[in-house]
């Protein structure tokens, strides 16, 4: 069970650190260059029980650019994303199943 977590860590760091390579070259191509920015601010209802597993996807959708966590509401398991562009939720939070296997 221990090094379950321990791999799922491992697999969520190296989805998170594609995902924030991902995403500056999204922002740097079709945000500053094509100059496609269409802010916007959405709520994303997640599957996470446990604050610090609210806690650490929140700081990872910051960590990623073109993304920020404006507000974290735990006893709803809401939290309030300002987007540079429209996005699905499975692309706002990709890592999300990697944390509850983490964490929960």
């Amino acid at each position: 069970m221990f090094l379950t977590r321990i791999g799922y860590g491992i697999i969520y760091f190296i989805v998170l650190i594609y995902e924030i390579i991902k995403s500056t070259i999204d922002v740097a191509f079709n945000g500053i260059m094509r100059r496609n920015i269409d802010p916007i601010v959405v709520d994303i209802e997640t599957v996470l029980e446990r604050p610090v597993s609210q806690t650490i996807l929140a700081n990872s959708i910051s960590l990623t650019p073109g993304t920020l966590s404006v507000d974290l509401d735990s006893d709803n398991n809401i939290i309030k994303v300002a987007a540079i562009s429209p996005r699905k939720k499975e692309d706002i939070i990709p890592f999300e199943p990697y944390i509850k296997k983490m964490l929960e």
